[in-house]
């Protein structure tokens, strides 16, 4: 493994790609924690505090369509602007001194978001061109890695920057990265074809063809679909942590924070195996594998003891990464070169968007489902998930051999 990690940050296009995600990452990682601790000491609003996550989440609805420029334009050139883009309006957040100029900071946070989704969809293509293609499970394994360990450091690194200087200092901090990352974007050597120009009009059409592309492929399909699932259960799961915290361990709310440290340590140690496993593994068997893990420790949640409790959520971190990884370096490797971004953009909002309803949903769910019953429940269904994951795969090799019989035995 440390074999395959040194031949990936020896390649310079992923090494400072890589150097990338850390800068961006603690940037992202301190302003979304801050925003929400920002708003809540101007209003002392729970909701308004809340209401900054959604912000930034909610471009994601849009992915698609967004995920569609990442194809109309040089990705690279792109990715160096969008980042000098949010790094000036971040400045506009030192304007943010009280409750009637809280609208700058949502706007902000909203094209904060959309930039997130273009971008994700832009690195896709890309790094599926800049980095060599049998390196593609490895690196996409470490780039889960490195963001994950950013989220462990970043949050805490912002909260103590807001407590000494007030929100605008984490905001500077903010643009600084931003301003870093585009630097290193410009850095990358990579050789982009203009695109094709696209006729007037077909926007929608366009964006339609990369669902067409998701859909009618028999390897992209399954891991989607799967992934989405995952992440429904996941975003259940996570809507019961505090009930997990005050009602099955009888801890203060605080204590939430060791179970997502121990997730995140697990989500780093699932990013920089992903890669060996994947070479050993069909990328099916990889990410079914990754949803049965995490099932098995939703459903063990359930009990109360802080042991299992802490085991529980290590396991969730190393599982529910797996369908993630596996289904964006599926995207990268199966989707042509000009649909890779707008594909890769519909694939994160098919994947991810489910996370966020279900924790809406979750909110509701666990305030008249007792979590001994819910929790186990969502286990099974994503052992259910992992089952039919398999069988997909065992039914498309079936059917492939039954072609070839075929072919080989005309009638």
């Amino acid at each position: 493994m440390a074999t395959t990690i040194g031949r990936v940050l020896r390649d310079r296009n992923a090494g400072l790609y890589l150097t990338g995600v850390v800068v961006s990452g603690f940037g992202t990682g301190a302003m979304w924690l801050t925003a929400g601790v920002w708003v809540k000491s101007l209003t002392g609003s729970d909701a308004l505090a809340a209401l900054t996550v959604f912000a930034m989440w909610a471009p994601s609805l849009t992915g698609p369509l967004l995920g569609t420029l990442a194809d109309r334009v040089r990705r690279r050139p792109l990715l160096v602007w969008s980042n000098l883009v949010v790094a000036a309006l971040l400045s506009a957040l030192l304007a943010v001194d009280s409750a009637d100029r809280l609208w700058i900071l949502f706007a902000v946070l909203a094209v904060y978001g959309a930039q997130g989704v273009v971008a994700d969809a832009a690195e896709a293509g890309l790094m599926a061109a800049a980095v060599d293609r049998r390196l593609l499970g490895d690196f996409n394994g470490l780039r889960m890695a490195v963001t994950e360990g950013m989220k462990l450091v970043a949050p805490l690194a912002g909260a103590g920057l807001y407590v000494r200087f007030g929100g605008a200092a984490v905001a500077l901090l903010d643009a600084a990265t931003f301003a870093l990352a585009a630097g290193i974007f410009a850095s990358l050597r990579v050789r982009e074809e203009k695109p094709a120009r696209a006729p007037r009009g077909q926007w929608l059409a366009d964006t339609a063809a990369g669902a067409r592309t998701l859909w009618h492929s028999p390897v992209l399909r399954p891991l989607v679909c799967a992934g989405g699932a995952t992440m429904l259960l996941a975003g259940l799961n996570g809507a019961a942590t505090y009930a997990v915290v005050d009602r099955g361990l009888g801890h203060s709310p605080s204590y939430a924070g060791v179970l997502y440290a121990a997730q995140g340590a697990g989500s780093v140690a699932a990013g920089l195996l992903a890669g060996p496993l994947m070479r050993r593994l069909p990328e099916r068997v990889f990410a079914a594998g990754g949803i049965a893990v995490f099932a098995a420790a939703v459903g063990l949640r359930a009990l109360p003891y802080d042991s299992v409790a802490l085991l529980c959520s290590a396991a969730i971190g190393l599982g529910l990464p797996c369908v993630v990884i596996a289904a964006l370096t599926a995207v990268q490797r199966e989707t042509p070169a000009g649909m890779l971004g707008r594909t890769a953009a519909t694939a994160n909002t098919a994947v991810f968007v489910p996370n966020a309803l279900a924790l809406a949903a979750g909110a509701g769910l666990v305030a008249v489902v007792d979590i001994r019953v819910l929790l186990p429940v969502a286990g099974v269904a994503g052992l259910l998930a992992a089952a039919a994951l398999v069988g997909s795969g065992q039914a498309r090799a079936d059917r492939t051999a039954a072609r070839s019989a075929s072919d080989a035995n005309p009638a």
